[in-house]
C-alpha cells in the first residue's frame, strides 16, 4: 500500500473513534454536562470538535508513519498495538464521562490513557523520532483534559 494510503487510513481510523465517542458526548452536553459546576479554565464547548479533529488527524499521520516503517518488524507491531490501546482508551473516556456520567471513573481511566500515551510516544520515538513531536500536542491536551476532569469531579 502506498504511504499516502496509510495516511488516509490512519486519519480516518482515528477520526472514526472520535466520531463514535462524539455521539454520547453530544447527547450529554445540553443536559447533564451543562448542569455541572466547571472551573474557570473550562473551554467553550464549540472548541472541542475542532481540536479533537486536528489531534486525531495528527495521530493518524503518526500511526501511518510507523506503519510505513515496516509492519513485519516486531517493534513496529508493538508500537502500533500500543497506539491501538491508547486510541481505544481515548474513545472509552467519553463513554465513561458523558455516557455513564462518572467523572471519577473517567479520571481514573484518563490516568491509564496518559500512561499509555507516554509509552506509545516513547516507542514511536524509537522508530521515527519526529512522530513523538507530532504526538506532543495530543499528550498536552489530554493532560489538560485530565486536570479539567479532576476539577469537575471535585466541584461536583
Amino acid at each position: 500500500m502506498p504511504y499516502w494510503g496509510k495516511i488516509i487510513i490512519g486519519i480516518l481510523a482515528c477520526n472514526f473513534v472520535g466520531f463514535i465517542a462524539s455521539g454520547v458526548t453530544i447527547e450529554a452536553i445540553p443536559g447533564w454536562y451543562a448542569q455541572l459546576n466547571k472551573p474557570f479554565f473550562n473551554p467553550p464547548n464549540w472548541l472541542f470538535g475542532p481540536i479533537w479533529t486536528i489531534l486525531y488527524t495528527l495521530m493518524g499521520i503518526t500511526a501511518a508513519a510507523i506503519w510505513e516503517a515496516g509492519f513485519e518488524q516486531q517493534k513496529v507491531k508493538h508500537a502500533l498495538s500500543l497506539f491501538g490501546v491508547q486510541l481505544g482508551l481515548n474513545g472509552l473516556w467519553s463513554f465513561i464521562f458523558f455516557g455513564y456520567k462518572s467523572p471519577l471513573l473517567a479520571f481514573i481511566e484518563i490516568i491509564f490513557l496518559l500512561t499509555v500515551i507516554v509509552i506509545t510516544i516513547l516507542r514511536f520515538r524509537e522508530i521515527k523520532p519526529w512522530t513523538a513531536w507530532l504526538l506532543a500536542p495530543y499528550f498536552i491536551w489530554v493532560c489538560y483534559a485530565a486536570a479539567l476532569n479532576l476539577v469537575i469531579y471535585l466541584l461536583n
